[in-house]
């Protein structure tokens, strides 16, 4: 058995006292059986920063993007296509809306998460999706620019089973975090135990929001084990089998192959 974090920030994990370096961050997710992360950018400065950071290694992929609460600047579009065309890269993003934090940006938000979505579907690389206070006009931008063409994931599910099943109709995965795991998030658990398992990816989205018995420290790749088992039980399958999906779904949807996930 092995897992794969599906979305973490590598980058951010705290080196100062908890890692000695990124080799030290990922040895410690191998010993709990994870052996493949996704490391996601959410700026584009932030990404060539990761990308010096941590270097060419087999265990990890990248992605590349510009998350919907960096809008203070405008986005580069050519150079975020030049940067996403590097065969290293895998994944556009993370894109998306967030309405929560900051609504007066909405219309860069938009405008930014569809370019992300036709860049995607001309390089052939699936998005990362980010939403928050934003689910109509999430669903709504996905349906128009046809995210089809290029597929995706919704990160982080914190939606309600309608929103889920609307994105299972447009050929989305919908990925777990330790939320899940939370004491309050029964509406989140709800809607897992209606995405089917062929569609259904996990993560960290680490250094945030750790799972339980983690919770109040900071999140690494390691702890997607927690979120795996977690979710078995909500599933109803046994660990070993939510691992084997999760990590076909991670290879069907990022075009890398099983045999390079595995180590």
């Amino acid at each position: 058995m092995f897992l794969v974090d599906s979305h973490c920030h590598l980058d951010s994990l705290n080196y100062q006292d908890l890692h000695q370096d990124v080799s030290d961050a990922l040895a410690k997710a191998a010993a709990r059986e994870v052996k493949f992360v996704l490391a996601v950018a959410t700026t584009l400065p932030g990404y060539r920063a990761m990308r010096t950071l941590i270097g060419e290694r087999a265990s990890v992929a990248f992605s590349c993007g510009v998350h919907p609460l960096e809008m203070a600047e405008e986005v580069d579009f050519s150079e975020l296509r030049q940067l996403a065309a590097d065969p290293q890269v895998v994944a556009m993003g993370e894109t998306g809306l967030d309405y929560f934090y900051q609504p007066e940006t909405r219309e860069r938000q938009q405008a930014s998460f569809r370019q992300h979505i036709r860049i995607g579907s001309e390089l052939n690389k699936p998005v990362i999706v980010h939403t928050r206070e934003a689910r109509a006009d999430t669903l709504a931008i996905l349906k128009e620019e046809n995210v089809q063409a290029c597929g995706g994931v919704l990160h982080c599910f914190t939606e309600d089973r309608q929103t889920a099943l609307a994105l299972l109709d447009l050929g989305m995965f919908i990925s777990f975090s330790g939320i899940a795991t939370f004491r309050n998030a029964e509406q989140i658990r709800e809607a897992a135990r209606y995405v089917p398992l062929d569609r259904m990816l996990i993560e960290t989205d680490s250094p945030y929001l750790a799972p339980v018995p983690h919770r109040g420290k900071e999140n690494q790749p390691a702890y997607v084990r927690d979120v795996a088992e977690y979710m078995a039980v909500v599933k109803g399958v046994s660990v070993e089998q939510l691992a084997q999906v999760t990590t076909e779904n991670f290879s069907r949807l990022f075009h890398i192959p099983l045999s390079r996930l595995a180590g």
